[in-house]
């Protein structure tokens, strides 16, 4: 069980010397996508929920 355990963790930090990092400006850029897609999504919602909840309140008048 003990050499399992090795051997699993050996793989894991041979796996990781392949991984490739982002570099610090497209780490930068890829997190201002993240954050306007989600401002972008958050207004589209927002006006959705306001539309149907106007559209609501005037069915049940």
């Amino acid at each position: 069980m003990l050499n399992k355990v090795k051997e699993f963790f050996r793989e894991v930090q041979v796996e990781t010397k392949k991984v490739v990092f982002p570099s610090k400006d497209e780490l930068i850029g890829s997190t201002w996508v993240v954050i306007i897609t989600v401002i972008i999504i958050s207004l589209f919602l927002g006006v959705i929920d306001l539309g149907l909840s106007k559209l609501v309140g005037i069915a049940l008048r």
